[in-house]
Order: C-alpha cells, then sequence, then structure tokens
C-alpha cells in the first residue's frame, strides 16, 4: 500500500477511493467513481488536530498533515510520497519546493477522490 492510499485510509476514504486510485491510470478513467460518498476533509483534519496537543500546522504543511494523520513524515517518506504521485524532477531536489508541492498536490488529489477540500486549501 502506498502512502497517498494510506492517507486515503487515515481520512476514512471508502475501499471505492482507494480502488480508483490504485487501478490503472488511463486518460479517459474519472478520479473517483461515480456515486462515491464525499469525504469532508477539513473536518476530519480539524478533528484529529483538537485532539494533538502539538499544534500542527496541517492546512500549510505536508510534515504536519502527515503527522496528523499518525504517518511517516521524514524526507525520505516525502520522497517515495512525491514520486507516487509524479512530483516533477525538478522539484525534488529541493525539499522546499517539493514539500508545497506535496501539499497542494495532495489535496488536489483528496478532491479527486471524492474529498471535500475548500477551493482556498486548492490554490
Amino acid at each position: 500500500m502506498g502512502l497517498f492510499s494510506k492517507i486515503l485510509h487515515s481520512l476514512g476514504f471508502g475501499a471505492k477511493a482507494q480502488s480508483a486510485e490504485t487501478a490503472p491510470s488511463t486518460p479517459s478513467a474519472p478520479a473517483a467513481p461515480a456515486g462515491s460518498g464525499t469525504v469532508d476533509v477539513v473536518g476530519k483534519l480539524e478533528g484529529l488536530a483538537a485532539g494533538q496537543p502539538e499544534k500542527l500546522n496541517w492546512r500549510t504543511s505536508i510534515v504536519d498533515l502527515l503527522k496528523l494523520l499518525d504517518l511517516d513524515s521524514s524526507l525520505q517518506a516525502r520522497k517515495e510520497l512525491a514520486s507516487e504521485l509524479g512530483c516533477p524532477p525538478e522539484k525534488m531536489g529541493d525539499s522546499a519546493q517539493m514539500n508545497m508541492w506535496l501539499h497542494k498536490t495532495v489535496l488536489q488529489k483528496l478532491a479527486e477522490n471524492g474529498g471535500n477540500v475548500p477551493p482556498e486549501l486548492l490554490d
């Protein structure tokens, strides 16, 4: 199971979203299956954050987002996630650029898989 699948699982995305994420990619395949339920991503993350003693800024930090989900947030894990999601090679060499790309891309992929992510978090 890839790290993005673990993110989906941690946020309560159903098996439909996971199978869509792991299915072979074809240009005509939809990002999320029709009729899949919407997951309140912000609500779930804010609920998790409320129970944390440490203040985690998941809205802007991929490291904090992964920590909040109790997933590996090491540089190696983030590089693997970036590779899994197709990060451009020029961003992979600069951890700050990679992290910004990764945070935005993870939120976009969550939205594509049926997550309710507000537009201001997708910019």
